[in-house]
């Protein structure tokens, strides 16, 4: 039966929607409308189940899920009209493809698998192999997760309310007795704080902290302040010594102190180049040119990062995200560090702020003479998506939390437990995604220049495209128990700034959220507190649903090389590598290329770069070399590069010697063999007693193309390839 909410609903909107998409709507509301008003009829005076979830993010979809798979009568409430968070919100490049995914099974393999389901019970082709744990890409149109989660969620019993903004917390003693929200009032056993925010937790008096530690506090070289972007050789202050709009400071504070300020917030938009599938980008409410200022002088400075990052997903779509490697981009530095104490009304401000920064931003990239024509016309066909998002007027409804409140737990998952001890006795999941932070403040340096601060550049496992595989302990979603003992935080859980850098990640919520249901569904059968429950028990239960927490083994080196000893540094000096090694610094150069020290490890001092995302370079820039070899004969040729799907991947590489010219062409997405600082290209005759020229061409590429280093093995010396 749907219920008289959807029939509402319905009315106020069908004279707006064609037929087919009321067709398809009406599918998608069904499933939701008799998943949230199932219990319509309970007594008015509130409703009490073994487990409530408060917050639908995926980690508190998959702790709902998990929960009444065990048994366990569940309530899901959400304190916002939209369910599944940044998962069926916009964020549909899924980031897993940096994660180790044969440890992500349970519901995140369960999730994915029926999203290809979907896809190809309708005659379409499939966007990606579930079953393949490797790091390609996995995409997927927000509807699509919408409709799946919504569906497991009815499979499982769980009860969906949605507009519950929370309002009280009650307790007797360590344990909360119930909550009061805008929809009424709950009772539970055992409740589990699903939001971004960790707005349970803290109405329940559980300790919690924001902003970043400082290095000694935690002894994290992540920690304090981060600069590994190139300063902007623009000024940051107005005529009259004002800071410009959208600078954040000018003074960004001791290096290696903490501070209060968070990564930065942004949208996932869903887009569009196909007229048929799109609707007009809105225009904002109020567009004020002076606001782009800073933009507009780097631009005029040369200076590249001007925009945002776009990924294809499946039905012409793309995902635009704000770019992490980007000087100025979709994230507003600073307007986010409010809002896990705002309250609803002042969420929604917070909210607003961002969407109208957002197509100011996109307006200024589309329109202002200073943007070159090129990257205008990058950006003048984006659309939103008809199909996508109807209720908010097809703009994303969530925006990109990547980091709020945390608590402090029994555990606090720090730098060292991801890097250098990541095994624990009672893990109830792996994380592995690369320790990441985007910017969390802007500075305009006094003496000149602008600079951003508090990225950090993914910390991947050398040679590979995956962060360090770590448990993730129970300790970390409990609270202490002297101060809560009813209560598991799988999302705002227990860990430092540098520690939610890395498990700030949908796929890594997922199966936190999933150990976390499994717990408070145990934990409600038996009566017990969280801190109590047997983790023997947990273990089983755990597996049993899927999950792995056995960690993977360490990728085996391969290299005998010195490279492999010296690998791990950040930059590393091309004295100390075998063989003929030509750093860029040798090169000379023909175009434009930027230096940059963004990927690590680097050969030298960093790298040269050209080019723009997504976009065809003309073929002018090129960069040459002049070696000479002590003896003729052949040698092993291997480029060192920083690979990213970003990258250009048919980068010609030409080596004249002694009147032979030879041709390579290099794929800059492939990521370097385990343990090695080059790529293998090929082999070539050199001969002694000539000049030998190297050439990086840029002709018929798209895409970054990348100079780092060269180098050159005798082939009787050269390391074994594979």
């Amino acid at each position: 039966m749907i219920s008289r909410s959807f029939v509402l609903c319905t009315n106020r909107h069908i004279d707006t929607m064609n037929l087919r998409r009321f067709a398809l709507s009406l599918f998608s509301f069904a499933i939701i409308a008799a998943t949230v008003d199932a219990q319509e009829d309970r007594p008015k005076g509130g409703s009490s189940v073994d487990v409530i979830v408060y917050g639908s993010t995926p980690g508190g979809v998959c702790a709902a899920i998990a929960a009444a798979r065990e048994g366990a009568s569940v309530i899901l409430l959400e304190p916002t009209e939209h369910v599944g968070g940044l998962s069926t919100g916009g964020l549909s490049h899924c980031d897993s493809n940096q994660m180790r995914r044969e440890t992500l099974m349970g519901l995140f393999d369960e999730w994915h698998t029926r999203i290809v389901k979907d896809y190809t019970d309708r005659g379409l082709p499939a966007p990606y192999n579930a079953a393949i744990k490797d790091s390609a890409k996995w995409t997927f149109e927000p509807h699509v997760a919408m409709r799946v989660t919504m569906a497991m969620l009815q499979e499982a019993g769980v009860v969906v309310r949605t507009g519950c903004y929370l309002k009280s917390v009650t307790k007797q003693g360590a344990r909360i007795s119930s909550i009061v929200t805008k929809k009424g009032k709950f009772q539970a056993k055992i409740f589990v704080d699903g939001t971004y925010e960790g707005d349970l937790m803290a109405a329940s008096s559980v300790d919690w902290t924001i902003g970043r530690e400082g290095r000694d506090e935690f002894g994290e070289s992540y920690a304090g302040k981060q600069f590994p972007k190139k300063e902007m050789n623009i000024s940051g202050f107005d005529q009259n010594g004002s800071l410009l709009p959208l600078v954040t400071t000018s003074d960004a504070g001791p290096s290696e102190a903490g501070d209060m300020n968070i990564m930065t917030y942004s949208f996932r938009l869903c887009l569009t180049r196909d007229p048929a599938k799109s609707i007009s980008m809105p225009l904002p409410t109020k567009y004020d040119p002076a606001r782009f200022e800073l933009a507009r002088r780097a631009l005029k400075a040369g200076i590249r990062g001007i925009g945002f990052d776009l990924y294809p997903l499946p039905g012409d779509k793309l995902d635009g995200n704000n770019s992490i490697g980007g000087q100025i981009s979709f994230g507003l530095l600073g307007a986010c560090n409010s809002w896990h104490n705002a309250d609803e009304a002042g969420r929604a401000k917070i909210w607003e702020d961002h969407k109208q920064y957002t197509l100011e931003f996109l307006h200024f990239l589309r329109t202002d003479p200073a943007v070159p024509a090129d990257v205008r016309s990058k950006f003048a066909d984006l659309g939103l998506c008809k199909d996508e998002f109807g209720a908010t007027e097809h703009f994303s409804p969530a925006l990109y939390v990547r980091e709020s409140r945390r608590m402090k737990g029994m555990y606090i998952i720090s730098q060292k437990d991801i890097l250098d001890s990541p095994k624990k006795d009672d893990p109830i999941a792996i994380s592995s995604f690369p320790i990441d932070s985007h910017d969390c403040q802007r500075v305009a340096l006094k003496d000149g220049g602008v600079v951003n601060e508090g990225t950090i550049f993914p910390v991947r496992v050398p040679g590979t495209p995956v962060g360090y595989a770590y448990h993730v302990p129970y300790r970390s979603v409990l609270p202490k128990p002297d101060q809560c003992t009813n209560l598991l935080v799988p999302v705002a859980l227990s860990c430092t700034h540098v520690g939610i850098s890395s498990l700030r990640i949908e796929g890594a919520w997922m199966a936190i959220g999933q150990g976390a249901g499994i717990a408070a569904a145990l934990s409600a059968k038996r009566g017990v507190d969280v801190q109590e429950l047997p983790y023997p028990l947990l273990r089983e239960r755990l597996i049993s649903q899927g999950q792995v927490l056995e960690l993977p083994g360490v990728p085996k080196k391969t290299s005998t090389t010195k490279e492999a000893a010296v690998k791990e540094a950040d930059f590393i000096s091309w004295k100390s590598l075998p063989g003929i090694v030509v750093d860029d610094e040798d090169a000379t150069f023909v175009g434009e290329w930027s230096r940059s020290t963004n990927f690590k490890p680097s050969i030298g001092s960093g790298y040269r770069v050209h080019g723009s995302k997504n976009v065809r370079n003309d073929g002018k820039a090129k960069a040459t070399f002049q070696v000479k070899v002590p003896k003729a004969g052949e040698y092993q040729v291997r480029v060192a590069y920083s690979a990213h799907e970003t990258r250009a991947n048919n980068v010609p590489v030409i080596i004249s010697s002694g009147g032979r010219e030879t041709k390579f062409t290099v794929d800059q997405t492939k990521f370097l063999p385990i343990g090695d600082c080059f790529q293998h290209i090929g082999n070539v005759e050199l001969k002694e007693d000539s000049e030998t020229t190297v050439q990086i061409q840029t002709v018929d590429t798209a895409g970054f193309v990348i100079l780092d280093a060269i180098q050159f093995l005798p082939l009787s010396a050269a390391p074994l390839t594979r």
